[in-house]
């Protein structure tokens, strides 16, 4: 499946346009921290990751599915085994200070 990864500055105009700190970044996305997230920033090709579609696929979800949508897919995951514990969206989407 042919798939090109958004380029750090598309990154960053997400960020800016959610007004998010680089740790909700990393919340939304499924990141341990904001300094996971600012490596997908990077500009330095031995630094800079690029974004999996499966991590994009599911911020993008987040941001658009209706809340119960996201449960469901998430009771999907844990009647086909998995433990997750996500929190609502609405936790991350307070702009940063």
């Amino acid at each position: 499946m042919p798939y090109t990864p958004p380029s750090p500055a598309d990154l960053e105009a997400l960020k800016d346009e959610l007004g998010f700190s680089s740790g909700k970044m990393a919340d939304l996305f499924g990141l341990a921290n904001g300094r996971q997230w600012r490596r997908y920033l990077s500009e330095d090709p031995n630094n800079r990751r690029d974004m999996g579609m499966h991590m994009l696929f599911f911020a993008m979800a987040r941001l658009e599915l209706a809340p119960e949508d996201v449960d469901r897919v998430l009771d999907r995951m844990r009647s086909a085994g998995a433990t997750i514990d996500l929190p609502p969206l609405s936790d991350l989407d307070q702009p940063s200070s």
